[in-house]
């Protein structure tokens, strides 16, 4: 009975043809980037990160279309499951987890070092969605549905922030927020709770780690500790720059093989594109990255379902958070945060989170005319 409320008329051929060719080239072309700017990273061979990342998008590519033809149903059924599983591994990598860097946010699967928050990015938009997909539009502002709306949103949020792991957790809250917010919440209350953010600004950062709160003043000041806290930042800009217009050209980006820049293959992928590429080459990165919001933010405008219109909404103006706070971080412009580049970066559970999204998104699009009651 339940295969029968996922299955539709529509055929194999029919699926097929309702995908989203243009998503699906931006997405293969975001993995044929990233693999050569990981060759890259690697010296020009292909060594652990350049043959770890591309069978890791092979893989969940693959995966990615699979969920592609999945009913759009399957998801708004399971979404609390998928929500309360990945809660679950949360306080499994809390209390469990791998250690690394001050850090506990790993749980090892032994094929992969599994990230729970990374898929909590993807858990909080499908739950959100589904929560609000049969409020009425009158009791969207009643005290109770905000209240549960917030403790699904906050849950997570604070098991992220004591892995420690605060960028993640802004990531989460964003994506979570925009979901309420297109949910038609009151604005007055988003008014209200950046007035008290703001208020609570002195004792939120008397709280942050030491570290933290050395992120922050490297941030405001990256001269102040040039060869320690700032270096990375002050590198990262400096190959930015030196790239140019039309960059320095693949493989022969100074700052990156000259080991200048730390940490290239993950957070600061961009940088050593920017700096091969130069600004024509960063400027086309940026246009895949716009065609993929909007594709996916069309399929939300197409889709009959509400649930499917909320995810896709969503979906799609988290990556645009997540392609904002990443540039803008290696560029000076946001202090460091754990926030890495969709696609580009390495990483086997961003990866994964990312190819789970746009695999609802592909889903939605193609069951777009379907409605869930």
């Amino acid at each position: 009975m339940l295969y029968n409320s996922f299955n539709t008329q529509i055929t194999f051929f029919q699926k097929l043809k309702n995908f989203d060719y243009i998503l699906l080239t931006c997405i293969l072309l975001l993995g044929l980037i990233s693999s050569l700017s990981m060759y890259s990273t690697d010296g020009g061979e292909i060594l652990f990160h350049s043959k770890s990342h591309i069978s890791k998008f092979l893989i969940f590519f693959t995966m990615m279309i699979f969920i592609s033809f999945l009913n759009i149903k399957f998801w708004h059924y399971f979404a609390y499951v998928f929500y309360i599983a990945i809660l679950f591994l949360l306080v499994w990598a809390s209390l469990y987890g791998i250690k690394s860097s001050g850090s506990q946010r790993w749980i090892n699967l032994y094929f992969i070092n599994l990230q729970p928050s990374e898929l909590m990015k993807i858990a909080i938009i499908v739950c959100l969605a589904k929560y609000y997909h049969r409020i009425q539009t009158n009791k969207i502002n009643d005290f109770q549905v905000m209240f549960i709306a917030l403790v699904i949103l906050i849950l997570p949020i604070m098991l992220v922030i004591t892995q420690p792991d605060l960028g993640t957790s802004i990531l989460i809250a964003l994506s979570g927020l925009v979901v309420i917010w297109l949910a038609g919440i009151n604005i007055k209350y988003f008014i209200y709770s950046f007035i008290a953010l703001l208020i609570s600004m002195p004792f939120a950062i008397a709280l942050l780690k030491p570290y933290q709160k050395l992120r922050i003043l490297t941030f405001l000041n990256p001269d102040r500790d040039p060869l320690g806290a700032g270096y990375q930042i002050i590198q990262s800009k400096i190959a930015v720059g030196s790239g140019g217009l039309n960059g320095k050209g693949f493989l022969k980006g100074t700052q990156s093989y000259l080991e200048f820049l730390p940490e290239k293959h993950t957070d600061f992928i961009f940088t050593l594109f920017a700096e091969e590429q130069g600004f024509l080459g960063s400027l086309g990165l940026l246009l895949i990255y716009i065609i993929i919001i909007y594709r996916v933010l069309r399929i939300g405008a197409i889709s009959r379902s509400y649930f499917a219109k909320l995810f896709c909404y969503g979906y799609g103006s988290a990556i645009f958070f997540y392609v904002t706070v990443n540039m803008s971080m290696v560029l000076g412009l946001l202090p460091i945060v754990g926030s890495p580049l969709p696609i580009m970066s390495y990483g086997g559970s961003s990866m994964l989170a990312t190819m789970i999204g746009f695999g609802i998104v592909m889903s939605a699009n193609i069951n777009h005319k379907q409605l869930i009651a």
